[in-house]
């Protein structure tokens, strides 16, 4: 019998380089997620920051973080499915604004229980995700002017409404017995630790995952982003798609900003100036491309705990609050370049 015995292999020796390329293809398949990048990022902030300042590690301090980026992540949900479409929507701080000064004004003054007031906020936000979308499909106005039209009037209207006084949710100027109930909704705590606000980001990222990753809409939204002309061969409606993730994203900023009313238990006109280029930063920095056609839930998520924990981390060493600003538009340029680059590639 011919050959080299040295080159036979026992058992032993081939279930050790089965079991090393198996270990060494699963390292590499988790190296290739999407989110890998951000995740890495993500990780870098907490161990820096956690070196940097005795108290960012603490368990009060991260739940903190969580409760502050609670309303931007919520948003930032329904930003990813605009963008996603290849649209943008820059009227998200100021509907956010406005549902909280809509909300506070019919609860006070209105004569409208608690939830008849909430209902009412949410169905005036949807309407205006929903003339968004047909403004920017169907009239065929760039999206990017329709919002910042509809963004001045959003303003504008807080302020009229609101007179530019502050308005202020409690037991004294709300006769409804169900006040209580509806501050725990910003304020309370989950077993008296996790925060509210914390909780409504935890079941809006797992819906929109649903959404996203495991329904036909999800494809839809990928679908019409990454090549309409395909996506319109194939008997999709482009405009439907489009109009549909206007309206859920003014449905969260109504959410968003009836949860800042609970927690503040005040509401000024002016709130929410400057939140768009948040929730724009955070979805982009987790990766959802302004090109359209691709995006994750999950990679939005990193990317409003990576803008929190900036945020925090700078706040805890002292920094000049200044520097925020440069240095998240210093990761918004570096996301963006990246999102090209790849794109290219």
């Amino acid at each position: 019998m011919k050959g080299d015995a040295s080159q036979v292999k026992g058992p032993e020796e081939g279930g050790r380089s089965g079991f090393k390329s198996t270990f060494g293809k699963k390292i590499l398949k988790v190296l290739r997620i999407r989110e890998m990048g951000v995740l890495l990022a993500l990780l870098i902030l907490f161990i820096f920051f956690s070196f940097a300042s005795e108290y960012f590690f603490g368990l009060t301090n991260l739940l903190n973080v969580l409760r502050q980026v609670s309303l931007l992540g919520i948003m930032a949900m329904g930003m990813t499915m605009v963008i996603t479409c290849a649209e943008i929507d820059l009227s998200v701080g100021a509907v956010y604004g406005l549902a909280s000064t809509i909300a506070g004004m019919m609860m006070t003054k209105g004569g409208l229980s608690i939830w008849a007031s909430l209902v009412l906020t949410l169905l005036v936000t949807a309407g205006i995700g929903f003339m968004n979308g047909v403004l920017a499909t169907f009239v065929r106005i760039p999206a990017l002017i329709v919002t910042l039209g509809v963004m001045n009037m959003a303003r504008g209207l807080a302020l009229i409404l609101s007179k530019a006084q502050v308005i202020g949710v409690n037991y004294r100027t709300v006769t409804d017995p169900f006040i209580d109930k509806f501050l725990y909704l910003g304020q309370g705590k989950v077993f008296d630790t996790v925060p509210m606000l914390a909780l409504f980001l935890i079941i809006i990222a797992i819906l929109s995952y649903l959404i996203f990753n495991h329904t036909i809409f999800g494809f839809h939204m990928r679908a019409v982003g990454g090549n309409p002309v395909a996506a319109r061969a194939a008997g999709l409606s482009s405009y439907k798609v489009k109009i549909i993730t206007f309206t859920i994203l003014g449905l969260l900023c109504g959410l968003s900003g009836i949860l800042n009313l609970s927690f503040l238990a005040n509401v000024q006109g002016t709130v929410g100036r400057g939140l768009e280029l948040d929730v724009i930063a955070a979805t982009i920095i987790g990766g959802t491309s302004l090109m359209g056609g691709s995006g994750t839930v999950i990679g939005t998520v990193i990317g409003v705990l990576i803008m929190g924990v900036l945020r925090n981390g700078i706040m805890l060493m002292g920094i000049n609050p200044f520097w925020q600003e440069v240095l998240v538009g210093m990761v918004i340029i570096g996301a963006v370049a990246i999102d090209v680059w790849s794109s290219r590639k």
